[in-house]
């Protein structure tokens, strides 16, 4: 089973349809029988778990002497591959006396630490779907697939790469697309684009010299050359129509701007990529701005814009919006 991002399951679910061998598939469900390791590269997936349903009516049924040992049996086998160092548990009420025993039982058949807030194998157990057991999910990676192994630099306010993965693919993948990224910050965007493969050309820029070179970094990591400048994305002195494929996550006033700021900046902004984009190119904004963003759409008369989605991240809801030229 596959998790993702509220607002992104449609993405993660079109790319688990890629996956050869999955069958069965119903929204982020499936049947799987190939090598795990092909799961662990999803990219528009918070996580990729295993599971199996007890039919026990409480959790307490597997406290029993052969649920236990099947529970055990199925948690070394996704330990041994994913390497996971410790464990937690995630359910409600896991505070209780019958989660306690569970965890206490795991940790000694496991021989693996029970960390409860960071713990590395995540076993999740619910109420069974479709059935009146229960289910227990154990996430196949110690870390989240989200957290990239090219990402050797943060910053605040950065982007969660799913996001970063879906606003390219709804945006439409082209080999000979120019692409700009306005604002870059850590270069999420960047690397995310850079990983899918070809385009005519990439560049990306940044006012603050920090986040510049930590976009570099990551790049770096990821094993891609893309060219990072200190530059004003609304001064580049590039020539009209540079670019066919604009990608921004506008600062929204968490980490970076203002909502004053905002005010002034977007209409610039809005201004400076229809002067930057190609007749028939595209422009991806993501703002957290939401009603600021749509009464300047209503206000203008240079681009058609349609939302793409709305996305539950880091405790904040952005929409991502697709604009073409008028």
């Amino acid at each position: 089973m596959l998790e993702a991002l509220p607002g992104l399951e449609a993405v993660a679910e079109g790319e688990l349809r890629t996956v050869p061998l999955a069958r069965d598939i119903r929204g982020l469900r499936f049947w799987y029988p190939g090598e795990p390791e092909r799961l662990t590269r999803l990219r528009g997936a918070v996580a990729a778990y295993r599971v199996r349903a007890w039919d026990v009516p409480r959790p307490r049924g597997l406290l029993g002497h052969q649920q236990l040992g099947e529970l055990t049996a199925f948690l070394e086998e996704v330990g041994r591959f994913g390497g996971h160092r410790s464990f937690r548990l995630a359910a409600a009420g896991r505070e209780s006396s019958v989660m306690t025993r569970i965890a206490e039982e795991l940790q000694t058949a496991l021989n693996l630490p029970h960390d409860p807030e960071e713990g590395e194998l995540l076993i999740r157990l619910r109420p069974q779907e479709d059935g009146p057991g229960w289910e227990v999910l154990a996430r196949l990676t110690p870390r989240p697939l989200s957290a990239r192994p090219w990402r050797v630099c943060n910053m605040g306010g950065g982007l969660n790469a799913t996001v970063a993965y879906a606003l390219h693919k709804l945006a439409g993948q082209r080999d000979e697309d120019r692409i700009f990224n306005p604002m870059s910050g850590s270069g999420t965007l960047l690397v995310e684009r850079a990983l899918l493969g070809p385009y005519d050309a990439m560049v990306g820029v940044d006012t603050n010299a920090e986040a510049v070179e930590c976009a570099r970094s990551n790049l770096r990591a990821a094993g891609r050359e893309v060219e990072v400048a200190q530059v004003d994305a609304l001064q580049t002195g590039l020539p009209p129509r540079s670019f066919d494929l604009i990608v921004s996550d506008l600062p929204w006033g968490d980490a970076v701007g203002t909502h004053g700021g905002n005010a002034v900046l977007y209409p610039a902004f809005l201004a400076e990529m229809h002067r930057l984009c190609s007749r028939q190119g595209r422009l991806v904004v993501l703002t957290h701005e939401i009603k600021l963003f749509e009464r300047i759409l209503r206000e203008q008369d240079r681009w058609n814009a349609r939302e793409l989605f709305q996305v539950y991240s880091g405790g904040h809801h952005p929409k991502a919006y697709l604009l073409g030229k008028r």
